[in-house]
Formats: C-alpha cells, structure tokens, sequence
C-alpha cells in the first residue's frame, strides 16, 4: 500500500529482501483503501503485501521470509536477544567510559560501570509501563507477591541504586539497597525456575518481554548482590 498517509512497512521489507536476493521486481502499488479491498477479495487474501515469483504466490512478509529461510517468531515464543543487546550495550558504554575517564578501557571502574549501568537501563525499562511490569513481577517475586506495592517500588529502588552506583554517591543508601532488592529477586527467581519447575517470562526487560524467567533474571540479581558487597567491602 502507497498511500498519501500511508506507506507500508512490510512492502518495503518484502521489496528489499527480494532485491538483495537478486529479484528483478514489479512493485505493484495499492493506492488506495477501495483499491487494496478490491485486491484482497480478487485474490483470496486477507494482507498486503503478497509477493508472486513465477506467478506462485509466497504470501506476506512474513511468508517471504520464511522462503528465503529467515527465522520468523511464533506468538509468544521466548528470546535471549533483547538481554544481549542490552548487556552488550551497557559494557560498551562501560568501556568507552572507562576510557575518557582514564585513558584505559579495562579497568576495574568499568566493570562497576557495567553493573550500575545495567541496573539504569533494565529499570528505564522496567519504568516503560510500570503496570504491565507490576503484572509479570507478580507472577514470581515472593516479597511483591505478600506486598503488592513492592512490585510498583522495584523499578525506582533499582534505578536509584544503578544511579548512584554510577555516581559512588551515598553508597549508605545504595549498598544497602541494591543488596536487598537483588537478594530477594535471586531467592524468588531460584525458587521459581530450579524448586518449581516453573515456564515463567522474566519482567526483568519490562512487562512486554518475551526473554524466559531462568539464568539471566538469576544474574542480574547475583550482579546487583555482588555490586552491593564489592562496593561495601571497599
């Protein structure tokens, strides 16, 4: 669909991926609503884009995908991906910190750094949708689950902690903080996963995630506890 107030997204991908395999392509445009009605009722198809090679109909991007052997998600399916991105991320920003500030990528400032950062962006998206978050949480964490209010507190105490483990500012606060918060999501995380044998999304990415309550959910917490510890012990 090309539309004056509308483009479609998924044509343009369906369009490119064609192309970067070699396709010679007809980009037939649906300009209009009663246009891209009158399609999908002549073909028998309920989306646009549909893609035809060798008069063959593949189907919508999706289909397509599917054709040239990309991987496309099933409704609900878990995923890795958006921790790794966010944890690669955050040791970039700790190394390319660590850097300005010293002169050195490698330091020991970069690996708190990389905690504190964590913790800064896992509740920025927590913060998100605080509601949805709150629902998920509940679904594990053993203290939240005897206070419902503790699910709406946990992103700001982590974000607290994350930020003034960054700045070394009022580590009485901090410490004590990061300690307690990440104490009880590794008791409630273990009990859920390893003593229950509990299939759970982690809200450890906010409430929309897809990303499986196990290891990763366990880490960030035994990273905010080793933090905590580290930084009192210094």
């Amino acid at each position: 669909m090309v539309m004056p107030d509308h483009i479609c997204p998924f044509g343009l991908k369906s369009l490119h991926m064609l192309r970067s395999h070699g396709y010679e392509v007809e980009d037939n445009w649906l300009r209009t609503r009663a246009e891209t009605d009158a399609f999908k009722a002549e073909r028998g198809v309920k989306t646009t884009p549909q893609t035809y090679i060798d008069g063959e109909r593949i189907g919508g991007n999706d289909d397509l995908r599917r054709f040239f052997g990309k991987h496309v998600p099933r409704d609900g399916e878990t995923s890795y991906r958006p921790v790794i991105a966010l944890f690669a991320m955050t040791a970039l920003m700790a190394l390319a910190l660590s850097w300005a500030v010293t002169g050195a990528a490698l330091t020991v400032m970069a690996g708190e750094w990389f905690i504190s950062l964590s913790m800064c962006v896992l509740a920025l998206l927590k913060l998100q949708d605080v509601e949805k978050f709150s629902t998920m949480f509940l679904n594990y964490d053993l203290l939240a689950r005897r206070w419902v209010p503790y699910a709406y507190i946990y992103p700001f105490a982590e974000g607290v902690a994350g930020v003034l483990m960054t700045a070394h500012a009022f580590d009485v606060i901090s410490i004590p903080l990061a300690f307690t918060i990440g104490s009880i999501g590794a008791v409630s995380v273990f009990k859920a996963v390893y003593l229950d044998k509990r299939e759970l999304k982690c809200a450890c990415v906010g409430g929309n995630s897809n990303v499986p309550l196990g290891f990763v959910s366990l880490t960030e917490n035994l990273m905010m506890v080793a933090m905590a510890i580290w930084m009192g012990v210094l």
